[in-house]
């Protein structure tokens, strides 16, 4: 009998110290994203052209409207290049490459660019009065972005061109 009621104690306990160590994790969380300025942060996106107004002209310029709402320093430079058309049995996608460079003084041509890819979707299915859908994503990485739903990181940019510079170094001629 003694030994259950040490057992329920020692349950006790731990449920108290487990509790309390999750108490303090999430506020110490809480207090960086506070820190950071990130505990408020709205996420950006435009108002969409709808799918029967679509052209490829105005997938651009949407793409470039879009970009100019993200944050990043005024070094890095881009242009954006429509890819290619791919017609599926619902839809219709429209494939963009955003490159991304940091030119300077000494080096005008970049030893790397970052890559980000966009797909403007035209539903073959939805009333043509809905707004087309727009993915992006990363070269190097298969996570899908939707505008409005994920914070763009320049240090995504950033870490792109560093590995591809990383990589060079290693390959001798």
């Amino acid at each position: 009998m003694d030994n259950d009621f040490f057992t329920e104690l020692l349950k006790n306990q731990a449920d108290i110290i487990i509790k309390l160590v999750l108490d303090n994790a999430r506020s110490y969380l809480q207090e960086l994203l506070i820190k950071e300025g990130k505990g408020s942060y709205e996420m950006n996106n435009i108002q969409w052209i709808t799918c029967k107004d679509f052209t490829v002209a105005i997938g651009a310029r949407q793409i470039e409207e879009y970009i100019s709402t993200w944050e990043f320093s005024n070094c890095w430079l881009h242009c954006l290049d429509y890819m290619d058309k791919e017609d599926r049995e619902y839809q219709i996608h429209h494939h963009y490459r955003v490159r991304w460079s940091i030119p300077t003084r000494r080096k005008p041509i970049p030893r790397a660019t970052a890559s980000i890819y966009f797909i403007i979707e035209i539903s073959k299915v939805k009333p043509p009065i809905f707004p087309v859908e727009v993915y992006f994503f990363f070269e190097s990485n298969k996570l899908l972005h939707r505008p409005g739903q994920s914070r763009f990181r320049e240090k995504w940019l950033k870490d792109i061109i560093e590995s591809k510079i990383l990589l060079m170094e290693t390959v001798t001629f």
